[in-house]
């Protein structure tokens, strides 16, 4: 749509945000460009829905179901509260990062630029083969799930199935991978609210046995806190696991419309009722679902708690619907996991850490071998027959859960080098968008991630010592080091100085933001209230 010149000759707003947006690609064409390449097709509507729908998924469906099995409601809800927290803080550091230089390889590429190259390269890796093993636990779900209906169909076989389609959404074009993950997390987020209501209902006596419910399953046996300290602990990983996702929403950045501008909104908005949609279904599944309940936590099968509600609710049709939800759910979960991974090992072979035919691009600048190479990580899921689809689930998920605790402390550390070199430079000034809780919040992330990280393999060792389980907890940490050490030694790269710290390539500066067309205030307000609600 074109639009002409207002009466009098001067040109309309719309005419003047153009003019801007042309002169200001035309500044970013004269500045360095190392990874923004790709074609910048997510629109905000979608960023802020997938940052929304990327961390609702197995995490919170299924995974909620252990922590109530080993650590107990009162357990599983303070768990929650406090890696929330963490989450919000880090959150906060990497908006900071991400709408400065808004890249693929988001934080993995910033610990590189800001620390070290070496501790880039270990980290991007580590992330990488945490999306990769993502992606192999939402199919491994999907065999957990298909187990409510029928054991007759190969767990297999909806495995294949399904990995088909997320390499067909996220090897065509990023704008099918974003209307697709839009709708589906759409349908989550309406899902989690219809349960909200639903499980405040059913706990005040709308149940089939139409009684109150109350705080009673708090107190029964060894409830509110199960398992002592170990199954308190527990509990950490599960809920990192949960989380997850929520950081790799930056990776958006790289292909975002207005990314110094959309990233802002995502960080401060949208945790929020992440935030909100994780503490207050926490509660209401350890208020109405006993921890004692069968198939919380089984070898070769799971039970998703959620499912459990709504069938006290009274319908059976009620259950099947919210268990056909969570495995569209665990769909949406594993393509943002596949998505975020491939940019990833993009940004592998655009900082030279990994063969360059991973950063070969398609016609629709999609890095198609990246997402054939990522996604054949998820043959994992195969495994499952043979060692049982609730125990290899359960590995899968602590070595991501690890993983996510460790990309956390990782951003905390470059979040404080960002800010340190961006000062030492004298160009706070440009940030678009400032992490308020600094400098106490990338240390609170750090130091409290470190301890968690340490602590919360407790249950391994008791009531018995069990060796997998240990090397799930704690495989991470080994594998990480040795590969920054490796690549140092390798490379003999040194700790980036702030007076040389790369602050101008892929930058996106607060200067050059664009001055959008002004709404009326009633339209501007009423437009907010409507981009809460979606």
């Amino acid at each position: 749509m074109r639009f002409g010149r207002s009466q009098g000759g001067a040109a309309s707003p719309f005419e003047k945000a153009q003019h801007e947006q042309d002169g200001l690609e035309a500044a970013r064409a004269d500045r360095p460009v190392a990874a923004d390449k790709l074609a910048r097709k997510l629109s905000a509507r979608q960023v802020q829905m997938i940052a929304i729908g990327g961390t609702i998924g197995t995490g919170l469906f299924l995974g909620t179901g252990k922590s109530l099995a080993t650590g107990g409601p009162a357990s599983m809800l303070i768990g929650y509260a406090i890696v929330g927290f963490i989450v919000f803080v880090t959150m906060l550091s990497l908006g900071e990062m991400a709408a400065f230089m808004p890249i693929a390889g988001s934080f993995c590429t910033f610990a590189g630029r800001f620390v070290d190259d070496a501790f880039g390269f270990a980290l991007t890796w580590n992330y990488w083969f945490n999306d990769a093993v993502s992606t192999a636990s939402d199919l491994v779900a999907l065999q957990l799930i298909l187990q409510y209906w029928t054991t007759k169909f190969p767990g297999w076989g909806l495995s294949l199935i399904f990995w088909v389609l997320l390499v067909l959404a996220n090897i065509v074009t990023v704008r099918i991978y974003g209307e697709v993950e839009y709708w589906l997390s759409l349908l989550k987020v309406i899902t989690i609210i219809i349960f909200i209501i639903l499980g405040i209902a059913v706990n005040c006596g709308g149940n089939t046995s139409g009684q109150y419910i109350g705080g009673h399953n708090w107190f029964i046996a060894d409830a509110p806190f199960v398992g002592g300290i170990g199954g308190f602990a527990s509990v950490f990983v599960t809920a990192a696991f949960a989380y997850g996702g929520t950081e790799s929403i930056a990776i958006t950045a790289g292909e975002t419309k207005d990314p110094a501008r959309t990233m802002p909104k995502v960080v401060r908005n949208v945790f929020w009722r992440i935030l909100l949609f994780y503490i207050l279904s926490v509660l209401i599944l350890g208020l109405n679902v006993p921890y004692t309940t069968p198939g919380l936590d089984g070898k070769d099968s799971r039970t998703s708690p959620f499912t459990l509600v709504f069938q006290m609710a009274g319908s059976t049709a009620a259950g099947s619907f919210i268990n056909a939800v969570i495995m569209t759910s665990v769909l949406s979960a594993g393509n943002h996991a596949l998505f975020a991974g491939t940019r990833l090992l993009y940004s592998l072979a655009i900082d030279k850490h990994a063969p360059k035919f991973f950063a070969k691009l398609n016609r629709n600048q999609i890095p198609w071998i990246a997402v054939l190479a990522t996604s054949a990580i998820s043959i994992l899921c195969f495994g499952a027959s043979f060692i049982g689809a609730g125990q290899l689930w359960t590995w899968l998920q602590n070595i991501v859960g690890v993983s996510n605790q460790l990309s956390w402390i990782a951003i905390g550390i470059a979040s404080l080098r960002f800010r340190a070199g961006i000062r030492a430079q004298g160009k706070e000034h440009l940030l678009p968008f400032k992490n308020w809780t600094y400098p106490w919040g990338p240390w609170f992330s750090v130091i409290l991630n470190s301890f968690l990280v340490l602590v919360q393999g407790w249950s391994s060792f008791s009531p018995s010592f069990s060796a997998v389980t240990f090397v799930s907890l704690y495989v991470e940490l080994p594998i990480m080091l040795v590969m920054y050490v490796g690549w140092k030694l390798l490379k003999r790269t040194k700790i980036v100085k702030l007076q040389e710290m790369d602050l101008e390539t892929d930058t996106y500066p607060a200067d050059e933001l664009i001055a959008k067309p002004g709404k009326s205030v009633w339209k501007e307000r009423a437009y907010h209230v409507w981009r809460w609600v979606l």
